[in-house]
């Protein structure tokens, strides 16, 4: 029992291990909670071994024969056996619902147990022995099968963490969590801690019955490196994130085989169309810089990253939280591979908004409406080289003023004092504003963005500090600092934050949808921000 590991490779965690606390920079979901468990819903052991060191989940599901069951295409193995609502105060003898031999296995003959996109074949059937002259179906009833509609979707997530995992030796759910895709998979995820190895081949159901302890399946656990994130046990994340193929045609080529004893190949598998993503955590750790602005004028935010190599992208969002296209505007080059620090705002007043650029050695350019012109294009000097704006550690654009444009410009100057130049125009820095003296704090300060967090039509200051704080600055205005809020106390993962933004993405039309990209290429949006709290997170990029 103390060898038993999970098909997949995912080791046990360390007894007297408790659920992460939400907090984490990446932290986006909630947790599960242990429960009695469903009749049809169970735990598979292998009769060599003790009943206790049960290694995959599975569900009873509706067949012709009334004996199939469905599990992930990893949880294959010899002398298996399904125990439906396991209980582990009784002995196998003593199960409420008996115990029921795996008779025969049932897989896509290209599935791969690794990384590569054959792994959106996890999933499996096996046919089960009759029990007392009872089929399983029978006894317990059976799930429906339904293809995923789509990668977002609401679901119920059920399984067995193995042992090590779960001291209680109980079922573990994930009750209404959202999903969403996996990158360059036809998989999706959910974002939900406690689901330890052990639920691999648990069922993903979309609609669920409690009274009648069956519903409809859309997924199950398994997919990329059998159902989870590549790092290390003792990472928050190995717990915390989910995957699930989608059950496609390939899948119900399967189940529809699978109920007649048949075993076809269905030739090599071709993924089918994946929706628009924006890249993975290998790419995104070298996204240097990202501003937010409305570059397309259609009323909502997009965003504008500069990545370490000079090449400049835009990704268009829909103004409902997704982002759904990319441009790049500019290919790798060595001139924006130097780009210094970046902000957006309206300073031409367009109602399409424009890129500002502060340069190594102290240049401050203006890219005039971004999402029509281009960068390709000389720009608007607002200042030559100097070695003023050299120390202009970073800037950002908002409404702190009376304009109807977002035309101010808050800049934290290297000895961490802070002036706020209002009405900008092209080629005009407009009027300066003191607002703050050289200050270690903010010398030292991390990441500095703004928005309109506190719902009143005014702009706030947001600064990271070092040891991962947050704090806000509100009704900050010419006339002063706002007052202080504080958002989040020092926090280890938050000092991984390495670039900060704020938009328009959401429906509620302000600009209060926070953006944190992690050192780890993670990036996550925190929509509808407040000026006490953060808002709800979406993982946008899922960390490398």
């Amino acid at each position: 029992m103390a060898s038993a590991t999970d098909p997949s490779g995912r080791a046990p965690q360390p007894s007297g291990w408790t659920a992460p606390r939400r907090n984490g920079l990446t932290r986006a979901g909630l947790t599960g909670q242990h429960f009695d468990g469903i009749t049809s819903v169970g735990m598979l052991f292998h009769t060599d071994s003790n009943m206790r060191a049960h290694y995959c989940s599975a569900s009873v599901v509706r067949s012709e024969g009334h004996d199939l069951i469905l599990t992930a295409g990893h949880c294959l193995g010899k002398n298996a056996v399904f125990v439906p609502k396991y209980d582990h105060t009784k002995s196998a003898a003593q199960q409420p619902y008996g115990i029921w031999p795996v008779k025969e296995w049932f897989r896509d003959k290209q599935y791969a147990s690794d990384k590569s996109a054959n792994s959106d074949l996890d999933f499996a059937f096996a046919g089960l022995e009759s029990n007392g002259g009872r089929e399983i179906e029978d006894v317990v009833g059976g799930n429906t099968l339904a293809p995923t509609p789509d990668f977002a979707n609401k679901v119920t997530v059920i399984g067995y963490p193995s042992i090590g995992h779960n001291p209680q030796d109980q079922a573990f759910r994930c009750s209404d969590v959202r999903t969403t895709v996996l990158t360059s998979y036809y998989q999706m995820q959910i974002d939900c801690g406690g689901m330890w190895g052990g639920v691999s081949g648990g069922p993903w159901f979309s609609k669920f019955d409690a009274s009648g302890n069956t519903g409809q399946i859309i997924g199950n656990v398994g997919g990329f490196n059998g159902g989870g994130p590549d790092v290390s046990p003792s990472d928050p994340l190995y717990n915390q994130i989910t995957y699930s193929p989608l059950h496609g045609d390939r899948f119900f080529q399967l189940y529809a085989d699978a109920q007649k004893g048949l075993h076809a190949d269905y030739g090599p598998y071709q993924q089918p169309p994946l929706p628009y993503t924006m890249g993975n955590g290998t790419t995104w750790k070298h996204a240097k810089l990202m501003a937010s602005g409305d570059f397309n004028g259609v009323g909502h935010s997009d965003l504008v990253v500069v990545w370490d190599d000079g090449e400049v992208t835009l990704y268009s969002s829909d103004g409902n939280g997704h982002f759904v296209a990319e441009r790049q505007l500019l290919t790798p080059n060595p001139t924006w591979k130097g780009a210094a620090t970046i902000t957006a705002g309206d300073f031409t007043g367009s109602n399409s908004f424009d890129l500002m650029v502060r340069w190594p050695d102290g240049k401050v350019t203006l890219y005039g409406d971004v999402g029509s012109n281009g960068l390709k294009v000389p720009g608007t000097q607002m200042v030559g080289a100097n070695a003023t704006w050299k120390k202009a550690a970073q800037i950002v654009a908002g409404r702190f003023g009376t304009s109807q444009y977002v035309t101010d410009l808050a800049v934290r100057w290297s000895d961490g004092s802070l002036s706020l130049y209002t009405n900008v125009s092209a080629g005009r820095f407009g009027q300066e504003h003191k607002l703050k003296a050289p200050s270690g704090t903010w010398k030292d300060s991390t990441l500095l963005t703004n928005g309109e967090f506190s719902g009143n039509q005014k702009w706030d200051l947001m600064l990271q500090r070092p040891d991962g704080e947050l704090d806000n600055y509100v009704g900050t205005t010419a006339s002063g600092l706002g007052t202080k809020v504080h958002i989040k106390n020092p926090h280890g993962l938050w000092t991984h934050g390495t670039v900060m933004t704020a938009g328009n993405y959401t429906g509620n039309h302000r600009t209060d949808d926070l953006v944190v990209r992690s050192s780890d290429g993670g990036t996550t949006m925190y929509a509808d921000t407040g000026k006490d709290h953060l808002g709800t997170a979406q993982s946008l990029v899922p960390h490398a």
